[in-house]
């Protein structure tokens, strides 16, 4: 008769509604992979990305990057015109995951960019959509150099500029 305690109770009911709260986001998020209509998929914790960096700079030259975030770094990767090159990871628990580029080809200069952050490319219901495969293409135009390419063909990139700050 000791479980039948209020405390117990509320125990109890708050262990289960967890269980069924995380079971049920769970489902949410494999729902949401299987629809690539829909922009709300990977938005949970610990989902899986795929960032996917294409060369498209005007002057049909190697694009060179470095792409590091405080707990990976890649290397140089040097990337040909049109070609492309990818990393996968998952977002922290946090969602604070950051990676950071450093682009630079032959009469381009040197260029910085936040390839993926969660304030922008992990929204729920942010502008840009939430992407699982963040597709990038570098070198579009002058005005708009970093362009992330939505899923559909139809709708229009999420372009940016570059991040030379001081």
């Amino acid at each position: 008769m000791a479980f039948t305690d209020k405390p117990h109770l509320i125990l109890l009911f708050m262990m289960s509604s967890t269980l069924i709260l995380f079971v049920s986001a769970l489902d949410l998020s494999n729902a949401s992979a299987e629809t690539p209509s829909s922009g709300g998929d990977g938005f949970l914790p610990l989902a899986e990305k795929h960032v996917i960096i294409r060369n498209k700079i005007s002057n049909k030259q190697i694009l060179n990057v470095h792409c590091k975030s405080s707990s990976d770094d890649f290397g140089m990767i040097h990337i040909p015109w049109n070609g492309s090159w990818s990393f996968r990871f998952h977002v922290n628990l946090w969602k604070t995951t950051k990676y950071h580029c450093h682009f630079t080809w032959y009469k381009g200069g040197s260029h910085y960019f936040t390839i993926f952050k969660t304030s922008r490319d992990d929204k729920e219901f942010g502008d840009p959509p939430v992407c699982k495969e963040c597709i990038w293409d570098v070198g579009r135009s002058v005005e708009n150099p970093v362009c992330r390419v939505p899923r559909d063909p139809k709708d229009n990139p999420y372009c940016f500029k570059w991040e030379d700050g001081p």
